[in-house]
């Protein structure tokens, strides 16, 4: 199956929600199109074809739903996988970044000997929208000098300056699906 007709099911597959969680917001929910194996599979398809040749050796997935799909992609590939958390999840010494999100402030961690200068890391989260929590994640991974490859999304909300404000650090980005 060609790329268009791929990114188009998986598109069917998210669940649009008005006014969720506030009045004027269109909720993207992805609980269903996890829900359905054909389009996790084309998911993990898509995201292998990009990046099977580029020597990760970390799949670093944001929490939560980050950690679906760098766990399964990290098999497909055959890196390992490192956790990024919200504050106070993680047992051993962290580096910490405070970020701005939509509704407030939020801080990253990720353990101190979780990477190194050998490391090649693709980030993953589910959903890029203002790109703060990207633009944190990618400040802790580089504070261990492991290298960031890519940025990689499930969906991109167009309309917000997300992959504007992670690539200006000077991280490029990926979206499967784009929406305004």
């Amino acid at each position: 199956m060609s790329l268009e007709p791929r990114i188009a099911y998986i598109r069917d597959t998210v669940t649009s929600i008005q006014d969720y969680p506030k009045p004027g917001i269109i909720f993207r929910d992805i609980t269903s199109t996890l829900a359905d194996a054909k389009a996790l599979h084309l998911i993990l398809d898509l995201l292998t074809e990009r990046y099977q040749d580029k020597g990760l050796t970390q799949i670093a997935g944001i929490e939560a739903r980050g950690f679906i799909f760098a766990a399964a992609l990290a098999d497909r590939l055959n890196c390992g996988v490192t956790l990024v958390r919200k504050q106070g999840k993680l047992p051993r010494a962290v580096h910490s970044q405070a970020y701005s999100l939509e509704y407030g402030n939020d801080t990253l961690e990720l353990h101190k000997d979780a990477l190194s200068s050998t490391d090649k890391v693709l980030l993953v989260d589910d959903l890029l929208a203002t790109g703060g929590t990207m633009c944190a994640a990618a400040e802790l991974v580089q504070r261990t000098q492991a290298e960031v490859i890519e940025a990689a999304f499930l969906i991109e909300l167009t309309g917000l300056p997300g992959r504007q404000r992670i690539e200006q650090s000077g991280v490029p980005c990926y979206a499967i699906c784009a929406y305004d």
